[in-house]
């Protein structure tokens, strides 16, 4: 396989987003024409539209193993870790308990909320990460005390792809009565997920990330927790929500997501096939790392660093080649500072420049594997080639950090 051959390109960002699937489209247009109405009129044009709403929220707690009471649509991730980070703490605040556990490299949308709480007297405690990119329940454990009112860790981390023991870390949780929330955006529709199972009180997701339209997505909040208001006007969401639902996105979303849900074993064995491949090939240029753990990973992220180089001119000339990828996480792509999840799992500033994340998708090939390969070995010489940080490396002027 060569350049010209990537007629299509080739797409490794979907950590970033996904392709909507036809599923989802066609699920979508009979929502933008036949039945258009708002869902809260009580005329038949709206009742109907009503009940398309009813049917999605049982479909997706189906997905979930909730109730459809518990399902609450949001405008996405960002959105739902906003307002069940917020609900716990006002929670926690009229009990007296101010205090929050979290980790050094969660979403921004988490960061910056505890960030904002912070202002507000609360005191937050990040849990540092393994090298790994790992956090253990032990770690939460021993960080619990009488006035925390929430520990929020994310399901599969958005740029390096680990994937934290949830069950465990919630168990801890409901053994010391506090509540537990999970950012499982990179997680839902590409891992088995149940709730109930899993010791999760809230958790947020996000349709883009599984072939479902943007601008959609779900806070799913344990029978008896009452969330705050993020939006206030009318009484949609059962009044925890207003406006007017964005029905055909909904009917998008719970298309994908079962969809997803019916196919993860299967996905999950193709994307691990790639990513391993993927894996292997990378890790065959020399001062080169794999960021996160090499199997307690999501199915089909990869993540590495390459010494002696930078990424932004690594992802415009893999772009040439007709490869989408990318550094990091997309909502902070217009920063210079090198990313915070990298940072916290202990690589330095120098390091955590030169970095690299491609994930994949289901329709993906070996043949596309093999000529990412081939070209992320072509740019990191190339750029290596020019550099005079990796001159002064190779002439000892300069110690390699990545052996």
């Amino acid at each position: 396989m060569n350049c010209s051959d990537v007629c299509r390109r080739i797409y490794l960002d979907n950590a970033a987003t996904t392709k909507m699937s036809k599923t989802a489209i066609d699920a979508m247009l009979p929502y933008m024409d036949g039945v258009y109405g708002n869902p809260s009129s009580l005329h038949s044009e709206g009742q109907r539209a009503a009940e398309a709403l009813v049917g999605a929220r049982e479909r997706i707690a189906a997905c979930l193993g909730c109730t459809a009471r518990e399902i609450t649509f949001t405008s996405g991730g960002s959105e739902a870790d906003n307002q069940a980070i917020i609900s716990a703490a006002k929670l926690g605040e009229k009990k007296g308990k101010k205090h929050i556990i979290s980790t050094a490299f969660e979403h921004h949308a988490v960061i910056h909320t505890l960030e904002k709480l912070k202002k507000e007297g609360f005191e937050i405690t990040l849990l540092d990460v393994h090298e790994n990119g790992l956090v253990s329940a032990e770690q939460v454990k021993a960080a619990i005390r009488p006035d925390t009112c929430l520990v929020t860790v994310m399901y599969a981390n958005n740029e390096i792809g680990t994937v934290q023991p949830i069950k465990e870390i919630g168990a801890v949780c409901r053994e010391k009565g506090v509540l537990f929330h999970t950012d499982a955006v990179q997680a839902v529709g590409h891992i088995h997920i149940n709730v109930g199972e899993q010791n999760i009180d809230m958790l947020s997701l996000s349709a883009h990330k599984f072939h479902g339209p943007k601008g959609i997505g779900v806070l799913y909040a344990k029978k008896g927790i009452l969330l705050s208001n993020l939006i206030e006007g009318g009484a949609q969401e059962r009044g925890k929500r207003a406006g007017t639902e964005n029905i055909p996105a909904i009917m998008g979303m719970t298309a994908a997501l079962e969809e997803a849900c019916a196919n993860i074993d299967k996905n999950a064995a193709k994307l691990s096939a790639l990513r391993d491949k993927l894996i292997a090939g990378l890790s065959k240029i020399p001062h080169s790392i794999l960021n996160g753990d090499a199997e307690k990973r999501l199915p089909g992220n990869v993540n590495f660093c390459f010494e002696g180089i930078e990424g932004e001119s690594l992802l415009l000339l893999l772009d040439d080649k007709g490869i989408c990828a990318s550094s990091g996480s997309a909502c902070t792509s217009g920063s210079l500072d090198p990313s915070h999840v990298l940072l916290a799992i202990g690589r330095v500033h120098d390091i955590a420049h030169g970095s690299l994340r491609l994930s994949l998708s289901e329709e993906g090939t070996e043949e596309e594997i093999e000529y990412t390969i081939n070209a992320v070995k072509e740019v990191v010489e190339y750029l290596r080639g020019i550099s005079p940080i990796w001159r002064d490396l190779v002439n000892g002027k300069k110690e390699f950090i990545i052996k």
